[in-house]
């Protein structure tokens, strides 16, 4: 049959081809405006700050690029949305679709959501990734979250922090007494204990209430963090290390009925976007926390001091008392802290013998 030659439906077959054409170009648009999912993600971290905005922020970015721009995740912070300490409930309630958070900062709904992000003399933050991942501790943390309504991935860590900010260097527990100091989770029970007045404030309101004079003590995260916040020019003492975050875990919360309707596969994208942040997270943090101390040293004359053994012994006991007290509230906190401990009992030794002596050979042989 020529171009111009009749098929027996009466078309030529340049009629025939046109009209295949026509209905390609019509169905290929119909795919291209297929409207992408959107998903919500707010923060506790005010907009920009290096560490934890920018970890929200890559983790909603990888999942916008790994979909092909089917899921596309808008991040928010505090204020924007909701409040930094709302989202939550504003994640339980499916207002919007997911949190990054810490999860402590929900220990008034169930005390053991600490152990998901930090707990004094607990694990590093490889520790704590193991506990999560090959421990038990998703399971458990699942079990807890699903309890709210929410799916909990890990999504972040900081390493071990500092100790915080004081007026004049912590040298006996007298010390302690008095402080107005803003510092969340168990370690505010430890801090109480120890007479101290703890504050329980979202980042954000950090630099304000310290101007403010609203707290004379700060606990954050570590340099990298402190000091964009400006607490080195009110507060000259750092003490180190942060025996009640020894590797914070940053969490990304997600309403459990919006992931319960994702396919296999957009849960994995989010998955492993939250794995990567994980390491990505934590990187960002080991390569210019160091920097970041240096230039409060040398620039603003910071006084760097390291607790002494007391405090660390009786902060301890505290902590151990405490830790026992939560795991008699209840059979679910009882188990999450047996997992717990059982898990410290099985990798502490290990990690003792080959990462802790391993720095001290190094330092030893280096200096640093």
């Amino acid at each position: 049959m020529t171009d111009g030659s009749v098929n027996r439906n009466g078309l030529t077959r340049r009629a025939a081809l046109a009209g295949l054409g026509a209905g390609a170009a019509l169905a290929a648009p119909a795919v291209a405006q297929q409207a992408p999912r959107v998903l919500t993600l707010v923060t506790t971290w005010p907009r920009g700050l290096a560490g934890l905005w920018t970890a929200a922020e890559r983790f909603a970015n990888r999942v916008t690029a790994m979909s092909g721009g089917t899921l596309v995740v808008e991040a928010f912070a505090p204020g924007e949305k909701v409040g930094a300490f709302d989202s939550f409930d504003a994640v339980r309630n499916g207002e919007v679709d997911m949190y990054h958070a810490a999860e402590y900062y929900w220990q008034g709904r169930d005390k053991a959501y600490n152990f998901f992000t930090t707990v004094p003399f607990g694990f590093t933050a490889e520790e704590h990734c193991s506990w999560i991942r090959n421990g038990g501790g998703q399971e458990l943390w699942d079990e807890l979250a699903a309890g709210f309504g929410l799916k909990a991935l890990q999504c972040g860590n900081t390493g071990v922090q500092m100790g915080g900010w004081y007026e004049k260097p912590i040298q006996t527990l007298d010390d302690m007494k008095g402080l107005k100091i803003r510092i969340p989770g168990i370690a505010a029970d430890i801090f109480r204990a120890l007479g101290s007045e703890p504050v329980s404030l979202p980042g954000g309101q950090i630099p304000k209430a310290l101007f403010a004079g609203e707290i004379n003590a700060v606990e954050w995260v570590g340099p990298y963090n402190d000091l964009d916040f400006g607490v080195q020019k009110v507060l000259r003492n750092y003490m180190f290390p942060g025996f009640h975050e020894p590797g914070t875990c940053a969490s990304l919360g997600m309403n459990l009925a919006m992931w319960n309707s994702l396919s296999v596969s957009e849960r994995l994208i989010i998955e492993t976007a939250a794995a990567a942040e994980n390491r990505s997270m934590l990187a960002e943090y080991s390569a210019n926390s160091g920097r970041a101390l240096k230039q409060m040293v040398r620039e603003y004359g910071t006084n760097v001091a390291r607790f002494p053994d007391a405090i660390y012994a009786e902060v301890a006991a505290i902590a151990a008392e405490t830790i026992t007290g939560i795991g008699q509230g209840s059979d679910y906190a009882r188990r999450v802290v047996s997992s717990f401990e059982d898990f410290r009992r099985d990798v502490v030794p290990y990690s003792n013998a080959l990462v802790a002596s391993y720095g001290a050979a190094r330092t030893t042989q280096l200096g640093g």
